[in-house]
């Protein structure tokens, strides 16, 4: 039997990089892999579809070479080349936690993992079973895609974002069922790619959780480039054969209609991969099987904590990897470690990205949420149209919005549409972190010319002072 002081179930993202700040604080750590270091969002989610989108990105680019006074002819995708460099990436990042999880003294154990209560874990692998005892265990085992009950994935006409992601073909014509960031950025690379596409979603706008304004200004968007985007609408069947995919798909309307795809992507949430990891035996309480957890992580079984997509949302890697630092600190603290100084998680403070062009960024709360909660607010909208860097870069489409306390002058929520804007928004997230008021963001000296300066010009719109409408 292994003894250590942390032993972390699941490596994606939450569970490498708790790991490693474990290890950090001097414990003695192990890692419980079933697959890949680095989980989903490494091998199968985040990261290989930002390749995937760039070489998308790229070809729309090429396309479009004639509005910067360039000749680009006969550009044409090579699909297998594609997915080919986006494998690549991943493989090159599995290879870099690999590196790190030796750098750290990380120990790795391969196979799946069981609580068996008293602080032990079962692993069972290729090699056989093993048991492993723990001071602390970390439940890490992140999450996968939702399958319809009425079509379940089967890899070849229905997809999750899995397949979706190594294709053996290009679709013709494609369904895209949810528009939520995952939904959205497949719909545009297979836009991109050349494929028909039609999204569904049965809310009454895409990308739902966004603010209103930057849905609408998508959905616009989307639907310049081609996308048919069906909204307060929901797929009723599905009826699969070798040739392709018969939905009935009921409109807003409440009219049924049969259209005929190629394939469809399903894009409708996640499941937390919590059965048959011994939770009912521990007595760690879910419920639909995501973990209950206090601020610092702790599940209601003392030395038992839990991190990532297993934990109520938001279900990103990002937060998932700050929850793994919040749980290493504390569980430092707990074996005695005075330096340490945890604090809970300001949800409020996590960013939102969607990699679709245009890109849409976020953080906070949105003008309706704000308003809802009781605020009376300010908001100020500011356009790419009115920037220099953005006109320069030819991508002159989009905006950038914030939304103030109107009493306090509190950073409330910051929303985007447009190039970059995944890269722009952390300007807003330091900032509500650094609890800013309006005032120092209006005193802070943005570089010309940027798209950066349209933060600052968005939080002067907001107090009627905008340089450049």
């Amino acid at each position: 039997m292994s003894d250590y002081d942390v032993i972390i179930l699941g490596s994606g993202p939450g569970g490498y990089v708790s790991a490693i700040r474990c290890a950090q604080l001097g414990l003695k750590t192990a890692i419980v892999e079933r697959e890949n270091l680095g989980g989903i969002c490494l091998n199968w989610g985040c990261i290989p579809t930002k390749a995937l989108l760039r070489s998308a990105e790229v070809l729309h680019q090429m396309k479009h070479a004639a509005d910067y006074g360039l000749a680009a002819d006969n550009v044409r995708a090579d699909l297998g080349a594609v997915v080919k460099r986006s494998r690549g990436v991943a493989k090159q990042l599995n290879q870099g936690v690999t590196h790190l999880m030796k750098k750290n003294k990380i120990a790795v154990h391969w196979g799946v993992g069981t609580l068996l209560g008293g602080g032990k874990l079962e692993v069972k692998g290729e090699k056989g079973s093993e048991t492993l005892s723990g001071k602390h265990i970390v439940i890490a085992t992140g999450a996968r895609a939702r399958d319809l009950p009425f079509a379940p994935a089967d890899g070849k006409r229905v997809w999750t974002y899995r397949h979706a992601m190594t294709p053996a073909e290009l679709p013709g014509k494609l369904l895209v069922i949810g528009s939520g960031a995952i939904g959205i950025e497949f719909a545009s690379f297979y836009n991109d790619m050349g494929s028909e596409v039609t999204v569904v979603e049965m809310m009454d706008r895409i990308v739902p959780v966004e603010d209103a304004d930057v849905s609408a200004f998508l959905e616009k968007a989307l639907k310049k480039q081609g996308m048919t985007i069906m909204t307060g609408a929901g797929v009723e069947a599905l009826a699969v054969n070798d040739r392709g995919v018969k939905a009935k798909i009921k409109a807003k309307d409440g009219k049924v209609a049969e259209s005929e795809f190629s394939h469809v992507i399903v894009a409708v949430g996640i499941m937390p991969n919590t059965e048959n990891i011994g939770l009912e035996a521990v007595g760690v309480k879910a419920e639909r099987g995501i973990i209950a957890i206090d601020g610092l992580g702790r599940t209601n079984v003392p030395g038992v904590w839990a991190i990532g997509d297993v934990t109520p949302g938001p279900w990103l890697a990002h937060k998932a990897s700050h929850e793994g630092v919040i749980a290493a600190e504390a569980i430092a603290q707990a074996l005695g470690n005075k330096e340490v100084h945890p604090h809970a998680m300001d949800k409020a403070n996590i960013p939102g990205c969607t990699y679709c062009h245009p890109q849409v960024a976020s953080v906070g709360l949105t003008e309706a949420k704000a308003k809802e909660a009781g605020y009376t607010i300010k908001a100020g909208t500011f356009p790419f149209i009115g920037n220099g860097k953005a006109i320069a870069l030819g991508e002159a489409e989009g905006f950038i919005k914030t939304v103030f306390d109107a009493k306090t002058g509190e950073l409330l929520g910051a929303h985007m549409v447009g190039a970059e804007v995944t890269e722009l928004i952390q300007g807003y997230v330091v900032g509500k972190t650094l609890e800013s008021t309006e005032a120092e963001l209006m005193a802070t000296v943005f570089p010309h010319p940027t798209l950066s300066e349209m933060l600052h010009e968005s939080v002067l719109a907001a107090y009627e002072r905008a340089l450049h409408i």
